[in-house]
């Protein structure tokens, strides 16, 4: 089955407690936390204490996707904080090996990130050291973009690899994902799929949730 995680960045920062409540009471799997520092992306959204904060309020998986420049020198931060995963986009990073090993040190699951107008090929010399394969359908950065169905080459290209090497990588997908295009995320090779607008919009959101764990 798939599992959702809901992407805090569609709720209401001033409300950000009762939305992790809301996250579990859908029905959910993860909570997905968007950090972006403005300068990788140009938003600005949370950092390090907004992820203690939250560890307070749930015990759910912080699932933190990094869109930050020069991340090795935050993630152990991140780890720290709380977070579950930390992933990151290696093509900002100055030491993406580096910066792997530092997360596992800490007992957190690390991944890599292919944004939408990167190549699959960023990420090959890394599979084999990752416990997650984060492929974006969007370009990072922004919230309620449209699903980008080319990317799923990239996803297959993911799940081949797992497949042919044994590598145990969960592929999560991110971006314009809805009950609606659920199905080619799976048949591609999604294990995990990031929900924003489509969740935190929806007229009911535990049935939208429950309508992509399939």
């Amino acid at each position: 089955m798939i599992k959702v995680a809901p992407s805090i960045l569609s709720a209401d920062f001033g409300k950000m407690a009762e939305a992790v409540g809301n996250v579990e009471r859908w029905g959910a799997d993860i909570v997905h936390c968007d950090v972006m520092d403005g300068v990788y992306v140009p938003n600005i959204t949370f950092g390090m204490p907004m992820i203690k904060s939250l560890r307070k309020y749930t015990d759910m998986p912080l699932d933190v996707h990094l869109m930050i420049t020069r991340p090795e020198k935050y993630v152990g931060q991140f780890c720290d904080a709380g977070a579950d995963w930390v992933t990151f986009h290696p093509e900002a990073s100055e030491d993406v090996r580096g910066a792997l090993n530092e997360i596992k040190s800490k007992g957190v699951k690390c991944g890599l990130v292919v944004n939408a107008d990167q190549p699959f090929e960023i990420v090959e010399p890394y599979l084999d050291s990752i416990d997650m394969l984060l492929i974006m359908t969007v370009q990072a950065g922004f919230g309620g973009q449209s699903f980008k169905h080319d990317c799923l080459e990239k996803v297959r290209a993911g799940y081949k690899a797992k497949i042919e090497n044994g590598y145990g990588y969960e592929i999560e997908i991110d971006g314009g994902v809805s009950p609606e295009n659920i199905e080619l995320c799976k048949e591609a090779g999604a294990t995990i799929v990031v929900a924003g607008s489509s969740v935190f919009k929806a007229q009911d959101p535990a049935s939208a949730v429950k309508a992509m764990q399939i």
